[in-house]
């Protein structure tokens, strides 16, 4: 299946177990694999054969810097839902990652991955 991958959305939100996780924010780094056929946008090389990616990627950010849920998976969830109504999208892979959890001891990174795809 043909994808159109973005990665490396960055923004700014307030998503987080913790309450002042939802008061100070911090950032969230996304990537999206979204499964589109391309073989017409490949013959026409014409944009509206294809996923306008600046979309995809204007909803991860919006949905990112506004909503306020307490777990990651809900907003790797949210903007699924969001990314499977685009037109022409067939599946979406999301990974969101909290660069900098608020966890002692731990310096590394968190992330989960969800895969939702169009029910017919």
């Amino acid at each position: 299946m043909d994808s159109i991958q973005l990665r490396g959305i960055r923004a700014y939100g307030y998503t987080g177990f913790l309450a002042e996780e939802r008061v100070l924010g911090q950032w969230f780094e996304v990537d999206l694999a979204i499964a589109v056929d391309l073989s017409k946008a490949a013959q026409s090389d014409n944009i509206e054969e294809t996923l306008d990616y600046r979309e995809a990627i204007a909803q991860t950010q919006h949905l990112v810097q506004t909503s306020k849920f307490s777990l990651i998976e809900s907003l790797a969830g949210a903007i699924a839902d969001a990314i499977l109504q685009l037109d022409k999208v067939q599946q979406v892979r999301v990974t969101l990652t909290k660069p900098n959890a608020p966890i002692p001891n731990f310096n590394g990174k968190i992330a989960v991955e969800i895969t939702r795809k169009q029910s017919i």
